[in-house]
């Protein structure tokens, strides 16, 4: 019926990024490899925020697989002077500001309720926002150039576990396709293909974060700085950054690209939305606007700076509303499949973790395949052991993201418990990345991802949300508290009344610190050009 089948040493369902990235170092290590996509490239894909996490996950894998270009795409100073084509914005770090419905932004100075994390010392080894259509199409073009089978418009429907392996079918162009493997990967998104072939359960009651997202890519948007000249200068200027603008109904995101492009959408609460309805209902309507783009409107007249920033942006695309950003299975890995973060467990973009958490699962099922059990043709599969490791991991990631996530909710009606919550996660990411900068271990692609293997900032997510569901009254100053949790793991000199909420990345305070790292004065200093982004560059072959 389905005429002739082909066998590879591994499927990869979804050529975004990660599961293109993934092909192509399996494809190095001498499997063959199928990476089947049911659109085609270039398209439209949002997950656009990079971290210092994800920067160090390319770049191991680039010193490990040979793969230059994740080396150079790391940082923004390399992006642009190897990739200028592939567009992407440059994001020094995180910022933060509090809307009050009605009323503009209010800057009272070092008082206002603005906070400025900085992800970086410089522009050269700034972390960069990802124009996803560009650069999921140069890893897709990559992939094919290093011998992957790339297949699109591919709509699979059927995947048949058998003894030797796997056979996947479905339709090309409306022709019949099929293949057989020895191991599947998911690399798709909620609801994937593996998820429906093998009947893996949602695990959406676990959790606890609840949005939708508004969103578009706009032309025209203003910067911050031209709204509000007067605010004190931060550690960077501050549109140049992962900018989020919180108000009542949750939080706004806004991701400046270099060419001028902003990518804005708005993370809508339930109990936000309800209201946003509610306040329509009573007022008058032409019926000349769709549901979403009816929200967007309402939204940037209830917070006149948000207005005065899009007052005259033009939308690229119909603006969108989404069903429930949140997805989460029970399960991550079987005996021939295992799942890549987007196909397992999605939380909602406020803290920018899914491109570091995609990286990172990268890397550690590449490791799978390497420590893997031996095929008849010399190629390694991954064994359960490995996969149960991976799983474990991806569990603990996806809950502890989702704990950080929802206390910042919790917290968002008071900035100052606000910001304290975030420090919680700036201190989980700090210390990591100065700890696999410094002190880089070969196993450092299973380290848990925001401190979930870590004695002092495991927990910390899971009593932060039992502190802020409690009276303020009834317990001691939350932000107190947080500061001293944080302290045996604060190498950034976080939660310092004295910073103002504007945070730089500040070397000075690591190398005074060096002792909660484990290092001696003298090698916390010889590490500085690493973090400056002064050490030479790796020879590639």
């Amino acid at each position: 019926m389905w005429g002739v089948v082909t066998r590879y040493d591994v499927a990869i369902v979804g050529s975004g990024f990660a599961g293109s990235l993934l092909a192509r170092i399996l494809a190095k290590r001498g499997l063959s490899v199928a990476l089947i996509e049911r659109g085609a490239h270039p398209r439209f894909a949002i997950g656009e925020s990079s971290t210092p996490l994800a920067s160090l996950s390319l770049e191991r894998i680039a010193l490990r697989y040979g793969l230059r270009d994740c080396y150079q795409l790391a940082t923004h100073g390399r992006w642009i002077a190897n990739y200028a084509e592939l567009r992407r914005g440059l994001k020094r770090g995180f910022t933060f500001y509090r809307h009050h419905a009605g009323e503009p932004f209010a800057d009272r100075g070092l008082d206002s309720e603005r906070l400025l994390v900085a992800a970086s010392p410089n522009d050269h080894v700034a972390d960069t926002h990802w124009l996803r259509a560009d650069v999921d199409h140069h890893f897709v073009r990559a992939a094919v150039a290093a011998g992957v089978a790339y297949h699109d418009r591919v709509e699979l429907d059927a995947m048949e576990e058998r003894s030797d392996g796997v056979q996947l079918a479905g339709r090309r162009d409306g022709a019949p396709f099929t293949l057989d493997t020895p191991f599947v990967i998911d690399a798709s998104g909620a609801n994937g293909f593996v998820a429906r072939q093998m009947g893996v359960a949602s695990a959406l009651d676990r959790v606890e974060t609840n949005s939708h997202l508004l969103f578009a890519h706009f032309d025209g948007v203003r910067l911050m700085q031209d709204i509000l000249p007067s605010l004190p200068a931060g550690p960077y200027p501050d549109d140049w950054a992962a900018v989020h603008h919180i108000i009542d109904e949750g939080w706004m995101y806004s991701l400046r690209f270099d060419d001028g492009l902003t990518s804005a959408g708005f993370a809508l609460t339930p109990q936000g939305l309800a209201t946003l309805d509610a306040e329509r209902a009573s007022r008058p309507s032409d019926g000349s606007e769709g549901r979403a783009g009816r929200l967007w409107a309402q939204l940037v007249a209830k917070y006149p700076t948000i207005g005065a920033l899009f007052k005259n942006a033009e939308p690229r695309m119909p603006i969108a509303l989404g069903p429930r950003m949140q997805h989460r299975l029970v399960r991550a890995t079987g005996g021939r499949w295992a799942m890549l973060p987007s196909a397992f467990a999605f939380v909602d973009p406020l803290f920018s973790t899914g491109i570091a958490w995609s990286l990172r699962a990268v890397e550690r099922l590449a490791r799978c395949f390497e420590e893997g059990v031996p095929g008849g043709d010399g190629s390694r599969m991954p064994n359960a052991e490995s996969l149960a490791r991976y799983e474990s991991l991806l569990e603990r990631e996806g809950e502890q993201i989702d704990r950080l996530v929802a206390g910042a909710y919790a917290a968002m009606p008071r900035f100052d418990d606000f910001v304290a919550q975030t420090m919680l996660y700036f201190a989980a990411v700090s210390f990591a990345e100065s700890r696999e900068r410094l002190v880089p271990r070969d196993d450092d692609a299973w380290t848990g991802l925001f401190g979930v293997d870590d004695p002092v900032l495991a927990d910390l997510p899971r009593e932060s949300s039992s502190r802020l569901r409690t009276p303020r009254e009834s317990h001691a100053s939350f932000p107190a508290w947080v500061a001293a949790a944080i302290a045996p793991r604060n190498v950034a000199a976080l939660a310092s009344p004295d910073r103002h909420n504007l945070y730089p990345a500040d070397l000075d305070a690591l190398v005074a610190r060096h002792a909660l790292l484990g290092l001696t004065r003298d090698q916390a200093v010889a590490g500085l050009p690493a973090l400056r982004g002064m050490a030479p560059e790796p020879e590639f072959a």
